[in-house]
């Protein structure tokens, strides 16, 4: 039995448990994450993230998803964890931080009301191309499905069936099902070690965005995207199936802090 200090972040709505991992160094099972993530008998996220040391950058994140697996990239995670870092005074307006996929940097730009954390994605390309959709890996693996009505999909169920999808064995894929709406993007997700809706997914925006500029044949730079959770935007360059500089921006809220018992 130990007890660990935690924060509560969200990013549009995609909730996290944020701890400082660098004196304690905890290694959490997934019955552990699963329990703390669990919104009945628990904190309640999407999913917890650990800060710890890393040579060379300003800290290092390791994120797991609700089901208490270790995952993938998570864009939402990863600003509200550089949000967390500043309130610890591990970085200024400029972050380096190491993830699962490797090295990032993230800006904070202060603007009222409140800040807006651009983090930067790694370069990527158009994975492949099916007649349902489109799969394309922006840190995490995300098949974007274009539709008519974002609002009145089934996200669930089609999520859930498209999720374990032998196209996408064996890790299985993130769902995202988008909407254009004039010159932005309506954009609901299924996301995999939540196996449920969550009201944003950083990285499913990312990929929807992309996946909009390769079959539309543009090259916006920017892309508006509206979630259940909130606004965030994407900015990028493109050529042909290569994308570069791209950069997930929008607002990393603190909502809580607290102690918990972990078994």
């Amino acid at each position: 039995m130990m007890n660990i200090h935690f924060s509560k972040y969200h990013g549009t709505g995609n909730d996290f448990i944020i701890i400082d991992n660098r004196l304690m160094n905890w290694e959490p099972n997934a019955q552990q994450v699963s329990s703390l993530c669990d919104r009945h008998s628990g904190i309640g996220a999407d999913g917890l993230m650990l800060l710890s040391e890393k040579s060379g950058f300003d800290f290092a994140m390791s994120y797991f998803n609700s089901d208490g697996n270790e995952s993938t990239m998570c864009g939402n995670g990863g600003r509200c964890m550089v949000s967390f870092a500043r309130s610890l005074g591990l970085s200024a307006s400029v972050a380096r931080f190491w993830a699962v996929d490797g090295p990032h940097k993230a800006e904070t730009v202060e603007t009222r009301p409140e800040p807006i954390y651009r983090l930067r994605m790694k370069d990527t390309r158009i994975g492949k191309i099916y007649s349902d959709g489109i799969f394309i890996d922006t840190g995490s693996p995300h098949f974007v499905i274009f539709v008519e009505d974002a609002g009145s999909t089934d996200v669930y169920n089609l999520g859930k069936a498209l999720r374990h999808d032998q196209r996408f064995a064996p890790g299985g894929t993130n769902v995202d099902f988008a909407e254009q709406r004039g010159e932005s993007l309506f954009v609901r997700s299924y996301e995999r070690g939540v196996e449920n809706e969550t009201l944003s997914c950083g990285t499913g925006v990312t990929a929807s965005c992309l996946a909009n500029a390769y079959r539309s044949n543009a090259n916006p730079g920017l892309c508006h995207v509206k979630t259940l959770g909130g606004s965030l935007a994407v900015r990028f360059s493109r050529t042909g199936e290569l994308f570069t500089g791209i950069w997930l921006e929008g607002p990393a809220k603190f909502v809580f802090r607290g102690e918990a018992e972990v078994k």
